[in-house]
């Protein structure tokens, strides 16, 4: 459904010194750096699939998903969606997408919206039996109520990403591209827009591309994971994989009987070379880190030499995860990625 081999898109940025006499000599003669802000990336995602597009800000997301939309003309690559290229605007591919962007608003602030539902349905040309059952559907499973018809400035924030959410699906699109739908919200908003997203995926069988800084959106919605981090790809594969790769240890948490001590512990604990991290400040709770192969070996050990109330295995959060991926850098502060082509120059001066 979305095919991208070697997408680029880089933007030329002026820049100059502070001061009076720069701001004169940039009058005659100015310096330039190009920014890559996605810079040869390839992926490809079949119809249906839900995948997560992280990375930290700046990373290249939203450009990507600006070219996927035909917002932004790609600098060098190819990139087709469902079919068509998005730089050449066909009206027959706008019906195909929605990009939903949590930090924009499509709803006219000072009327319902409904109203704004009204000029979508102009937009889309969708006709009056497809627009009532649509809209149906959607105020049933947004749980939206009498919302349609309060002016959105009187809308709370979760409201409102509700009804950006309906009015960017009345034309029952199968391909979203989804730019932090969840930001601003509350965890019991954004477990009621992870439901809608998962619900709208299965009943439509839509292609969904999404991004998000909330690590909880990721995990109840993504099989897979796509990591973009300086505008190259880091990691395009399952989540558990990523895991793996980029956390090869766990966390134990010791929850021992009374009558024994922090010191005894602490010298049991330092006789296991695989054992890191330790930490008793909250004792008789102990912390500590294994590698995920010795898990068995060592927990066995400890419980048949202290009285042990609970034990318990933890994965690090998806946020520790990601972050350690991020982190992986190069000299030239470009990520990291098996089987990638040499490493190009991460910026380049010129002057005009």
């Amino acid at each position: 459904m979305i095919h991208v081999e070697h997408l680029s898109k880089h933007y030329r940025v002026h820049e100059r010194e502070p001061g009076l006499l720069a701001s004169l000599r940039s009058l005659v003669s100015r310096s330039y750096r190009v920014v890559k802000a996605v810079d040869d990336i390839s992926f490809h995602i079949p119809a249906g699939q839900i995948v997560g597009f992280l990375g930290p800000n700046g990373a290249g997301k939203t450009t990507t998903m600006k070219v996927l939309t035909g917002l932004l003309h790609p600098t060098a690559g190819r990139v087709e969606v469902a079919g068509f290229k998005p730089q050449e605007h066909r009206n027959a591919f706008k019906r195909r997408i929605s990009l939903v962007m949590g930090q924009k608003s499509q709803l006219i602030w000072d009327v319902p919206a409904s109203d704004s539902f009204l000029v979508n349905k102009a937009i889309y040309e969708i006709d009056d039996e497809t627009y009532r059952k649509s809209l149906g559907e959607l105020a049933e499973l947004l749980e939206l109520g009498r919302v349609l018809h309060k002016p959105v400035r009187q809308l709370s924030l979760g409201e409102r990403m509700k009804c950006e959410l309906a009015a960017s699906l009345l034309h029952r699109p199968d391909i979203l591209f989804l730019d932090e739908p969840t930001i601003g919200l509350d965890v019991q908003m954004q477990e009621v827009v992870r439901r809608f997203i998962l619900e709208y995926n299965r009943s439509v069988g839509a292609t969904v591309l999404l991004t998000s800084h909330y690590m909880g959106d990721v995990t109840a919605l993504c099989e897979r994971v796509m990591v973009i981090g300086g505008g190259r790809l880091l990691y395009d594969g399952g989540i558990a994989e990523l895991v793996d790769r980029h956390s090869p240890r766990k966390r134990i948490k010791l929850q021992l009987a009374e009558g024994g001590s922090a010191e005894a512990i602490r010298a049991r604990l330092a006789r296991e070379p695989a054992v890191t991290n330790v930490m008793l400040d909250d004792y008789p709770v102990a912390l500590f880190e294994v590698p995920r192969e010795q898990v068995s070996a060592v927990s066995a050990k400890l419980l048949a030499d202290f009285p042990v109330l609970d034990l318990t295995i933890e994965d690090p959060s998806m946020e520790t995860v990601i972050g350690q991926a991020f982190a992986q850098t190069d000299g030239a502060g470009a990520l990291r990625k098996e089987n990638r082509q040499e490493e190009r120059e991460t910026s380049e001066v010129g002057r005009e």
